[in-house]
């Protein structure tokens, strides 16, 4: 049985993007967690409005933009 662990704090709604010259996008909520312990995040695209799923130990590595 696995134990139940709290989400991460997550910024929902803070602009973030992928590495320094990516695209943003905004920051969702915590999904669930992988079997290595990280979180998968939902993130929506800003230029398109496309949703997806990112690691939250990948999240916490992009700069924040603006």
């Amino acid at each position: 049985m696995q134990a139940v662990i709290a989400p991460p704090a997550v910024p929902v709604g803070k602009i973030k993007s992928f590495g320094p010259f990516g695209p943003k996008y905004e920051v969702g909520r915590a999904l669930r967690q992988l079997d290595d312990g990280d979180w998968m995040i939902e993130v929506t695209m800003i230029e398109t409005g496309e949703k997806a799923e990112y690691r939250w130990t990948h999240l916490t590595d992009d700069p924040e933009a603006y």
